[in-house]
């Protein structure tokens, strides 16, 4: 499945912050990509703040257009708030929760990480990043995979900044969902409430 691989610094600029890692092209062009980027200051319609959310959230968690429609269509059957319901799942996904644990550098690094089989989930070989972790789930790197230096140098790096909905266990490589997450406790900034809105155009 296609993903986006153009200039990270480009979709940092769009959004006006660094969704995709820290850009330094954001501090040196605080404005939209493109010829006209730098005059272009009209007022966006309802619809294009709900639309900008919306691609913002796709490109934080590297979901495409009919996953990310279908993940929504998961959330709104869901009992609760829908919103809070989408960014749950969001953070759900296997690649997600690998990048959350600091198994990985990024998102991207986690979804490579999962896809050339790294990666175990209650100690069975999963492949799949859209993978949607339960709780009481357990996540580990597995056994042959653990002296990878692309493993071991994002845990050396790893910082100390923890999720309340997850544990890790550093001498075993093991991270654990503990339950899913309130949403002040999802660091992201996305007003998701403008997502719900436009799907329920």
């Amino acid at each position: 499945m296609a993903r986006y691989i153009g200039p990270k610094a480009r979709i940092s600029r769009r959004f006006g912050e660094p969704i995709l890692g820290a850009a330094k092209a954001l501090q040196r062009k605080n404005y939209p990509p493109g010829q006209h980027g730098k005059g272009r200051k009209r007022k966006q319609s309802e619809y294009a703040l709900q639309l900008n959310e919306k691609q913002k959230a796709k490109y934080i968690y590297g979901v495409l257009e009919r996953q990310f429609e279908n993940t929504f269509k998961s959330a709104a059957r869901k009992d609760g708030i829908k919103g809070l319901n989408l960014l749950r799942l969001l953070e759900a996904r296997l690649d997600n929760t690998v990048y959350r644990l600091g198994i990985a550098s990024t998102r991207r690094a986690a979804r490579q990480l999962v896809l050339h089989k790294h990666i175990v989930v209650n100690g069975e070989l999963v492949n799949i990043p859209s993978y949607t972790l339960k709780n009481s789930d357990t996540i580990g790197v597995r056994e042959r995979s653990k002296s990878l230096e692309v493993v071991t140098q994002s845990l050396s790096l790893r910082s100390s900044k923890k999720y309340a909905w997850l544990d890790w266990d550093n001498s075993l490589m093991v991270g654990k969902v503990l339950f899913q997450p309130e949403r002040d406790q999802i660091p992201e900034n996305i007003n998701e409430q403008l997502i719900v809105e436009l799907y329920s155009k």
